[in-house]
């Protein structure tokens, strides 16, 4: 009976604690976040920062750091990081180690505060175009605008945003002459207020800002997040959707599914994967690419031409759809058609090929007579022979020969009823008659 009272003593204790309220002991330890911001800033970057910004708030970090050292990028990139990181509720901290050039300066803008190393560079952000020359002048003054939003944003004079994005904008006591876009050294910038101070590592920044004795947790780009940003850069993407249209260009030209086919079809799926893992392309953008495909596999089998424009129309749209940036799209889509165009004549033309998957599916055997092949037997033994319209060939009718009638067409001309004629030609079916003239018939009484 003892033994039994024993047992049940846990379990009223368990029932007595459960009229308490909880006591819930929280972690005094603070949590910083250490982002990346390396290489050039393209879409893939921004699916990256987002998703680190969003795991730091779910693991309700303290400070996030992001360790920049950047030549710039796409200016829809940076706009875009900018967003996200301006967004956020937490503190964010841009250790500049060692450039923020161009778009890295507009994300650093965006940061509650500045850190740079000391060989640090910050600035030169004007937009410049493919060909390296100032962009125009709607997106410059763009450009400009949101520099200047950033830098009120942030609590900066936004003079030297303004004169990072803007040649004609000098800072003569800083050295910037007009003609130049302003770049700032590290005591330049904790001079004019953009630098919250000089560290020569991220220990010295996360003591500097009092985060000595925090956790810390490093979020760096997964192999996913590499192919991604590599394949969203602007100069990569003309270049996989031409070896695409190549390879696919090349392997109508061979017999059977080769290496070209492999390589093209893999570079368009590339394409796709690296605007997927990064954000810009969603489901719809594959499964209008396969429609596509679909449509112009199925234009070798319907007449019309339909299907096989609906399905070009679709794997353009889809591409378009994938990428995010028209003017950067279309561009691309330009090169590799154009190139495909040159490709497919310099084959054609100047090394003779054919399409050999052609061959598959349209018929090119003809039934002529050198083969073998007559629709009709060809009467040529009645050619020279004589006989009597039976009716007016207009021009064509019935003739005797002999005993047999015969359905035959003149020359062109009217012969009249009960005329003598001669066989000139036989072709099949077809028996061409010639009337006789008086001297014909002279000629044949003789």
């Amino acid at each position: 009976m003892i033994r039994k009272k024993i047992l049940l003593l846990p379990f009223l204790f368990s029932i007595l604690l459960s009229f308490f309220p909880a006591v819930s002991y929280a972690n005094d330890q603070q949590l910083v976040y250490i982002v990346p911001i390396k290489d050039t800033v393209e879409m893939g970057l921004s699916e990256f920062i987002n998703r680190a910004v969003e795991t730091a708030e779910e693991k309700q970090a303290d400070v996030i750091v992001f360790e920049m050292d950047t030549p710039g990028g796409s200016v829809d990139a940076a706009v875009s990081i900018g967003k996200i990181i301006s967004g956020t509720s937490l503190k964010t901290v841009t250790y500049i180690n060692q450039d923020a050039i161009s778009a890295g300066s507009f994300i650093a803008l965006n940061t509650d505060e500045i850190y740079m190393d000391g060989r640090g560079r910050f600035g030169a952000a004007g937009v410049i175009d493919s060909q390296g020359n100032t962009a125009g002048e709607k997106a410059q003054s763009y450009w400009l605008s949101a520099m200047r939003g950033a830098a009120e944003k942030s609590g900066k004079n936004p003079l030297y945003a303004m004169a990072m994005a803007d040649k004609s904008i000098a800072i003569p006591e800083l050295g910037d002459d007009e003609d130049k876009f302003l770049t700032l050294t590290a005591a330049e910038s904790i001079e004019v207020e953009y630098s919250n101070g000089t560290v020569s590592s991220l220990d010295d920044l996360l003591k500097t800002i009092g985060m000595e004795d925090a956790s810390v947790e490093r979020m760096d780009e997964s192999f996913a997040d590499k192919v991604a940003r590599f394949v969203t850069n602007p100069i990569i993407i003309p270049i996989l959707l031409t070896i695409g249209a190549l390879g696919l260009i090349f392997e109508l030209f061979s017999s059977g599914f080769g290496i070209a086919g492999f390589v093209g079809i893999s570079s368009l799926l590339l394409f796709f994967y690296g605007h997927l893992v990064s954000g810009l392309a969603g489901y719809e953008s594959i499964i209008l690419f396969v429609a596509g495909i679909v449509l112009v596999f199925l234009e070798f089998f319907i007449v019309g031409g339909i299907a096989g424009i609906l399905g070009i129309a679709a794997i353009i749209g889809s591409v378009f759809l994938a990428g995010g940036n028209v003017y950067h799209i279309a561009l691309s889509v330009l090169i590799a058609v154009a190139v495909s165009i040159i490709a497919t004549i310099l084959l054609v033309k100047v090394f003779g090929r054919k399409m050999k998957f052609f061959k598959k599916i349209v018929l090119r055997d003809s039934t002529s007579t050198e083969e073998g092949y007559v629709s009709n037997k060809t009467r040529n033994d009645l050619v020279g022979k004589t006989g009597v319209t039976m009716t007016a060939l207009r021009p064509s009718g019935t003739v005797l020969i002999g005993d047999e009638r015969i359905d035959v067409v003149s020359e062109g001309n009217f012969v009249g009823k009960d005329v003598k004629v001669s066989i000139v030609k036989a072709e099949g079916s077809r028996i061409v008659v010639r009337e006789l003239t008086d001297i014909d018939l002279h000629k044949e009484d003789k």
